[in-house]
């Protein structure tokens, strides 16, 4: 049995074998197997035949500047798989991988600042719909994850990180919430009110001024009990990492140098040396500083690029991290507690 995935030769052959050689948009001869996502978003380039769809050489060039979007392509196609890069699972994306919200507005996504792609979406027209704030990028387990219960698509591979300087923080059991200058948001950007959400939002009245333009500080909303109940935090608002103007996440010491120019705590730092993956899987514990521990995420120490995240970013999740039925949203609240030393700032 060949488990090898499709070449590119055996993909373009299989994409016009289903679509007889013909655009499927006005049935002219096809000069392309275009990928309805580009391969470049995808660990193994995207070379399924749901992926791909047979176009003549003026509709290829409206696909690539988005002016035809994916959902179409595949209805034309009849294709009834949604092929989507892992990262995107779950998302109504463009060929790019930019996120579209319901309203039609698209969010920057990871390879938004390419220059091929800035070139493609200038010429679409499209760039005047997409908003300024930017969706928080999946982070991807570890291989020996036990929480990864979706299957390979989300493990990362480890070759990025040995002999480099990685710091391995706590992963906390809230909201990832991201703050701008001007606004606030879940990992939608048109998040839903809710009552723990509410209270960030008014919390981060007391630092967005002094968030640079462009900058987005990232941390972990934890109002709300979800599965851990935590009695011992520093903050309900724990701050893991700072993207600057340029959409690079900053090195974590310049992450912690802007947390505490904001007067805000980060979260704790398990581990900080060269990579030691013995050393790291032994990092968790059932409980740790008298609250249960859900994970850690280890990342690169220098700055990361958006569209490096999955591969210089990873996290390790308890088994069986979400243990309640019911969506935490609809949950009656039940408060996280901050330690008494401690205050929430500013």
């Amino acid at each position: 049995m060949n488990t090898q995935p499709p070449t590119r030769d055996e993909f373009r052959e299989a994409v016009f074998a289903r679509d007889g050689k013909r655009c499927v948009v006005c049935h002219e001869p096809a000069v392309d197997a275009h990928h309805v996502c580009d391969r470049s978003l995808f660990p193994d380039g995207g070379y399924e035949t749901d992926n791909g769809v047979s176009l003549c050489a003026k509709h290829h060039l409206d696909a690539e500047q988005t002016v035809l979007s994916c959902d179409y392509l595949r209805k034309l196609a009849g294709i009834t798989n949604l092929v989507l890069p892992p990262q995107c699972e779950g998302e109504t994306i463009d060929h790019w991988g930019n996120p579209i919200l319901p309203n039609g507005l698209r969010m920057r996504g990871e390879l938004f600042d390419n220059e091929a792609v800035q070139k493609a979406l200038t010429a679409g027209g499209v760039l005047g719909m997409f908003t300024k704030y930017v969706k928080y990028p999946r982070t991807f387990h570890v291989p020996w994850s036990p929480g990864n219960a979706t299957g390979d698509k989300k493990h990362m591979s480890l070759p990025q990180f040995p002999g480099k300087r990685v710091v391995v923080t706590t992963k906390m059991d809230g909201e990832p919430t991201t703050c701008t200058n001007d606004y606030i948001h879940a990992r939608s950007v048109d998040s839903r009110n809710h009552p723990s959400r509410n209270w960030v939002r008014q919390f981060h009245a007391n630092f967005a001024y002094f968030i640079p333009e462009g900058y987005r500080v990232c941390g972990e909303n934890l109002f709300a009990k979800h599965s851990c109940h935590y009695h011992h935090l520093k903050s309900l608002f724990l701050v893991f990492n700072v993207w600057d103007s340029t959409n690079t996440a900053l090195s974590w010491d310049e992450t912690v140098e802007w947390a505490a120019l904001l007067g805000l705590n980060t979260v704790e730092v398990l581990y900080d040396g060269i990579w030691d993956e013995e050393k790291i899987k032994g990092l968790w514990t059932p409980e740790r500083n008298g609250d249960p521990m859900e994970g850690y995420v280890v990342r690169v120490a220098d700055k990361i690029k958006y569209a490096e995240w999955t591969q210089l970013t990873a996290k390790w999740v308890r088994p069986h991290h979400v243990q309640t039925d019911e969506h935490w949203t609809r949950q009656a609240i039940v408060k996280n507690e901050v330690e008494t030393d401690y205050a929430d700032r500013p």
